[in-house]
Formats: C-alpha cells, structure tokens, sequence
C-alpha cells in the first residue's frame, strides 16, 4: 500500500484530500516549476502545464490532482492568486 498525504485547502472551512505521496510530490514539483518558469501562471494553462512536466505513464486525472495540490501549495503560502486577476491567475509567493 502507498504512503498517503492529507493536503490542505485555503478556506479554513473546507477539508483537504488524502492523496499518495509521490503523486503529491510529482504534481507539486510540476506546479512549482511551472509557476516558477514562467513567473506567473494562469489557472486554466495549470493542467497542461502540469501533464508537460509530469512522466507519461503518470496515473490519474492531470487535472483534478493539479487542483488538489495548487489549493494545497496556497493553504502552506507556497504559490498565491494574483490579486484583482480574473480569471484566476498564479504567482509563487517567495517562501
């Protein structure tokens, strides 16, 4: 059985997601590099950006976990939206 990770998510009100790690771990790494690489990220190019950076027998809906772990990465003040942006627009936060 694979290890397991609980996320977070930025509303205090909701509840993260148990998820396995190295799926975490990949999908985060992706999101981090993309949002890095090109310094600010719209939420609807996340995905694609996501499916380029992660390998190709990656299991899963693409989307769903770059969701996840992007509402995770801004409950631990990793990545934040970009204020007054809409749609919804991705920067990393320097932490």
């Amino acid at each position: 059985m694979s290890e397991r990770f609980q996320t977070r998510h930025p509303d205090q009100n909701k509840a993260g997601v148990n998820i396995d790690r190295a799926k975490y771990q990949q999908v985060r790494q992706a999101i981090l590099g993309a949002v890095g690489a090109r310094g600010q990220l719209p939420f609807k190019e996340l995905a694609d950006e996501v499916a380029a950076r992660l390998p190709g027998d990656f299991e899963g809906s693409v989307g769903w976990y770059a969701t996840t772990v992007k509402l995770d990465l801004e409950a631990r003040g990793l990545i934040e939206r970009v204020p007054g942006q809409s749609p919804q627009v991705l920067r990393l936060t320097g932490k």
